[in-house]
């Protein structure tokens, strides 16, 4: 489909090398889920729950389908937008967000901010984007770098809340 960049296959085995092999126990959500390569490769990972989430209906119906041909019981799909289910989302409930906006639509911050409330405190958050997002940039956010590459045109990040007491001031 025109707009549509499923992830690398380096960058998908880079991000779950990152994360570690077994996900087992782990909640997900992928927020744009698109082929849903993220969102099922955690399930194949352990996760306990996997939440694909989709705006167009086409990509949503092909999503039953590979979830129904392969099995996967512990995958939902929900035809709806990324960020504001993301928003409805208990707070600190999620493991892992995978956050891969059309980069056209301007929805890096708000998916973002709706993913820092969703995360549980030692939660992670991936981020695909057409450039490098810094600490400076995470910060106001309420995230900080943990690891990132850049994979032809396509920076991925692994990012986490920044936790922080007033300790880490003195």
């Amino acid at each position: 489909m025109p707009g549509l960049r499923p992830s690398p296959d380096r960058v998908r085995e880079t991000l779950f090398n990152w994360l570690g092999q077994d996900l087992t126990g782990w909640v997900a959500v992928d927020a744009f889920a698109g082929t849903g390569a993220l969102g099922l490769e955690a399930a194949s990972r352990g996760a306990k729950q996997v939440l694909l989430i989709e705006q167009n209906a086409q990509l949503v119906t092909q999503l039953k389908t590979s979830i129904g041909q392969l099995n996967a019981q512990t995958v939902q799909v929900i035809k709806g937008d990324g960020v504001h289910v993301l928003q409805q989302c208990a707070p600190g409930t999620v493991d892992v967000v995978f956050l891969d906006p059309p980069f056209e639509a301007k929805l890096f911050e708000p998916a973002l901010k709706a993913a820092a409330s969703a995360i549980a405190p030692q939660g992670f958050v991936y981020l695909e984007a057409p450039e490098l997002w810094s600490d400076q940039r995470l910060w106001p956010l309420g995230f900080k770098g943990h690891k990132h590459l850049k994979a032809g045109a396509v920076y991925a990040h692994l990012i986490q809340k920044n936790l922080f007491t007033s300790s880490d001031f003195n």
